[in-house]
């Protein structure tokens, strides 16, 4: 373990390039780092939260679309006990110290209302976000396994909170990258309410 966790710089991700490492809890107080899961080999999904975004209500309870998206993905029924994922989501709430959408009990009903199965990871400094430049939530970003940053945008192609898209960008980018393609739409425009910050 690192002595220090990484201190990414604002504005330091770019797609085609090597995403900023990062370090974060998750609302059961265990620690997330992305250098540790690239060196696992897994592709790695990150997710601007906000449990109260009318835009992330719609993907989380009108339509379960991060939640599928995130099951597309995981080992099936009939999968070999020591089969994982080679995908792994994290949920990041970068909402400030004091805000009410970034309270951890407030989240952890979330969590547990939507049955949502992957963590939720807290950074109330904002660090992660700046890094990222998530101005929405949600905001997706897609990482391959060698830390390249390949997706950043939107979920899917329809910003209306009562519509589904027709395009999940996530779930394009994902099976584009293990089909060995060139991604149809490596940046899209995310869109969603403003990250309390």
């Amino acid at each position: 373990q690192p002595a220090e966790d990484p201190q990414p710089e604002p504005g330091s991700a770019h797609v085609g390039e090597a995403a900023p490492d990062f370090a974060l809890m998750d609302l059961g107080g265990n620690g997330h780092q992305l250098s540790e899961y690239l060196a696992e080999g897994k592709i790695v999904v990150l997710e601007w939260f906000n449990p109260d975004c009318p835009l992330v209500v719609k993907h989380h309870e009108r339509f379960s679309t991060m939640t599928d998206t995130y099951a597309a993905f995981q080992p099936g029924e009939n999968a070999e006990e020591d089969e994982e994922s080679k995908v792994v989501w994290l949920a990041i709430n970068s909402a400030r110290e004091g805000n009410a959408t970034g309270d951890p009990d407030r989240n952890l009903e979330r969590v547990e209302e939507w049955e949502i199965p992957y963590p939720i990871l807290l950074d109330p400094t904002g660090i992660v976000g700046k890094a990222y430049e998530a101005r929405t939530t949600p905001h997706m970003f897609v990482i391959a396994e060698d830390g390249t940053l390949i997706y950043a945008g939107a979920i899917d192609n329809n910003d209306h909170p009562r519509e589904a898209g027709d395009i999940n960008y996530v779930m394009q980018a994902i099976e584009q990258h293990l089909a060995g393609e060139t991604l149809t739409d490596p940046e899209t425009r995310a869109y969603g309410c403003g990250i309390k910050y």
